[in-house]
This record gives structure tokens, sequence and C-alpha cells, in this order.
């Protein structure tokens, strides 16, 4: 995924392969088109009918994970959070870009931006920590709205969604870095249980390796039914994965492995 920044993340339209934020929120045949198209892909990749509601699932799920993580990134690195509406952000499929258009963000009062046009100090790292769970939410509510009667889900399951999105899109930026023991810690605090409207925390737990050292991991809010592809699979943090299973991956696994199984 490259991110850019753009004046106009929209230009070209869902014609062109440009898909904003706002196309799924506000016109329900591009939403139809997204998922039908995330079905197809589904479908092509495992060989197998996808369910509907599945399919919706996977669709928010490649929208979700990079849009999570142009609040999350941020915060993460340099201690910014933009403010971003779902117009702001638009996924370019041809060359898997994202462009997104930032006006406004929260800094701490010593960032170097401080005085730039649009920055916005907030007193702490808890106040930031506040305006990242903040922007997230607004950014994602419109957009869970309309995914959750396709997803036959209510709030709570789709607010559990976002909640896994943000911390394993986290945790996985944070072993790309080599900094998966930060990104733990600092998802905790984001995130240190039921933060409404999240419905869940991070909830890391650590796992006993036959051979010694312990595992990191976590149990998914919600499942994203990828186990009607492949009834044999689960997540790797899905709570239908045993104890046991997660230290067998965990071995087989490349040196960086990408928390969610479904194709971005």
């Amino acid at each position: 995924m490259r991110i850019e920044e753009s004046a106009d993340p929209g230009a070209g339209g869902p014609a062109a392969g440009v898909l904003r934020g706002s196309d799924l929120v506000e016109d329900a045949a591009v939403l139809d088109e997204f998922v039908g198209w995330s079905e197809r892909e589904s479908a092509a990749a495992y060989g197998v009918p996808v369910r509907p509601d599945v399919a919706a699932g996977f669709a928010l799920h490649r929208y979700a994970w990079p849009a999570t993580a142009l609040f999350s990134l941020p915060w993460f690195l340099v201690r910014r959070v933009p403010r971003l509406t779902p117009a702001d952000v638009a996924l370019h499929s041809d060359e898997g870009r994202v462009a997104v258009r930032v006006r406004e963000f929260a800094c701490l009062p010593d960032d170097p931006a401080v005085d730039a046009p649009g920055a916005r100090p907030v007193a702490s790292e808890e106040a930031l920590r506040a305006e990242l769970r903040g922007a997230l939410a607004d950014h994602m509510a419109p957009v869970l709205d309309v995914f959750a009667p396709r997803m036959r889900r209510r709030a709570r399951a789709m607010w559990g969604t976002a909640t896994d999105e943000l911390v394993e899109g986290l945790w996985y930026v944070g072993k790309l870095l080599g900094e998966e023991r930060r990104a733990r810690a600092e998802a905790e605090l984001v995130l240190p249980g039921r933060t409404a409207p999240f419905s869940g925390g991070a909830a890391f737990r650590e796992i006993d390796k036959p051979c010694g050292g312990r595992l990191p991991t976590r149990d998914r809010v919600t499942c994203c039914f990828f186990y009607t592809l492949r009834p044999e699979a689960t997540c790797v943090t899905c709570p239908r994965t045993s104890d046991t299973d997660r230290v067998v991956r965990e071995g087989l696994a490349r040196p960086v492995e990408q928390v969610a199984d479904v194709p971005a």
C-alpha cells in the first residue's frame, strides 16, 4: 500500500478504479458493485461460492484495513492524528495506492508542526489517544452503517470489526517496523477495554511455547467467517483457533505475517 496526499483524492471516480469512502456511504450502486467485486475476487481465489454477508465483510475489510492505518500509522510514528472524512480517502485499486486529503490534524504541544495550517494541539498523550479513537470513530461510523445490513450484523458486532481492524493493523505495522512490543503496548493504551463506540479492547495475551518463550496473540472481537470458505482453516487470532495451533502456525510463518487472512 502506498499513501499519497491529494487535493482531490476521488479524482476519476469509480469508473477509473478510484473508490472514495464517501462513494460507499452515499451511493448504494457503488457499494453493491464493491461487494460484488469482493465476492468475485474471493470466489476466484478460493474456488468456492461466497455467502453475500461474508463477501460484504471481506469488502469492508478491504476498505477498513488501509483506512484505519491512515489514522493509526501517523499517530504511532509521529504522534499526529488526522481528521479525515470518508470523502478525504480514496482507494486506487489499479496500483494499490491510497490517496488522502488532510485538512486538520491533532498533535502534541511540542510537535515541530504545531504552527502548521490545520494543526490543533492537545494537552497530553492521553488526549491524543482520545483524538485517535474519536477521529477513527467519526470516519468509520457511516461506513459501518451502510455495511451492517449486508453483513447482517448489529452495531456492537460492527464496532467489534472496527476494533479488530485498528488493533491488528497497528500490530501488523509494528511487526513491519521491528517495533511489535511497542505497538502492542500502544494498542493496549488506545483500547484498554470497551471504549465506546468500540466493542472491545486490544486484549493481547501470551502463550507458552513448548520449547521456551512466549507467543503474543489475541482473540478477535468478531469473526470474519473465513472458515466458510476453508472449513479447516481459521484466522490466527480467531477464537476458534486453539493456542496449540497458534504456536504451530507461528513456527511455520514468514518473518512478518499479515494478521488478516482475507486478501486485500
